[in-house]
C-alpha cells in the first residue's frame, strides 16, 4: 500500500499541491501536517505515518526534504524503513529507495538539501550581524511608537477611559497594551 506524507512549514501555507500529487500517485492514506521541519522537532503526523506502515508498504512524499531538515534525520528515517522492509518514494525527484540508484539519489539530494539549509542559515546570521553593526536589532518591530506611548500615558491619567478603549484607539490588543504598560493592569485590579 502507498502511504502519503505531506508537510508545510507554516500555517499560512497550504497542502493542496502535495496532497494532489500524492493522490495522483495512488496513496491509499495520506498523513498531513503544518509544522516546521526544523531538525529535531517533533512531527506527529510523520510519526503516525511511520507507525501505520506495514512491511511491503511504501512511504510516498512530494520531495525528500519533507522527511526532515537534516541529512541525518532523512537517512535515519530511510534506514529505519528499510529495516522494516518498507520503502521511500519521492515524487518530485523520482526516487525509489527500492533500487540502488534510488538510494544513492536519496542520499545525494538529502546532502544537497542540508547544504542549502546551512547556506541560508549562514546568510541569515551574516545579515543579522550586518544589521547589528548598523545599530539595528533583530526581532519584531515595536507596535507602539514613542508618540503612541506618550498618548497612552496621557490617556491613562484619566480614570474614566477604559484600557480597552485606549488599546483600540492605538490599534493594539489589550494584551499588547499591557505588555507596554504592566502597571495599568495593576491599577485596573486595584479599582
Amino acid at each position: 500500500m502507498l502511504i502519503g506524507y505531506a508537510r508545510v512549514s507554516t500555517l499560512d501555507q497550504n497542502l493542496y499541491l502535495q496532497r494532489d500529487a500524492l493522490e495522483r500517485a495512488g496513496c491509499g492514506k495520506i498523513f498531513e501536517e503544518k509544522l516546521s521541519g526544523r531538525a529535531g522537532t517533533k512531527r506527529p503526523a510523520l510519526e503516525s505515518a511511520l507507525a501505520f506502515l506495514r512491511p511491503e508498504d511504501q512511504l510516498v512524499v512530494w520531495k525528500v526534504d519533507r522527511l526532515g531538515r537534516s541529512l541525518r534525520e532523512m537517512i535515519e528515517t530511510a534506514h529505519d524503513l528499510q529495516a522494516r522492509n518498507t520503502k521511500v518514494r519521492s515524487l518530485t525527484e523520482n526516487i525509489d529507495t527500492e533500487t540502488a540508484n534510488g538510494r544513492l539519489m536519496f542520499n545525494f539530494l538529502g546532502t544537497i538539501a542540508e547544504y542549502f539549509l546551512d547556506l541560508n542559515r549562514e546568510r541569515t546570521m551574516e545579515g543579522l550581524k550586518a544589521a547589528l553593526a548598523r545599530g539595528r536589532k533583530g526581532g519584531r518591530r515595536r507596535k507602539l511608537s514613542e508618540a503612541d506611548m506618550k498618548k497612552a500615558r496621557a490617556m491613562l491619567t484619566d480614570v474614566e477611559i477604559p484600557v480597552a478603549d485606549i488599546a483600540k484607539h492605538l490599534g493594539v490588543s489589550r494584551t499588547t497594551f499591557y505588555a507596554y504598560f504592566p502597571a495599568a493592569r495593576r491599577k485596573k485590579k486595584a479599582a
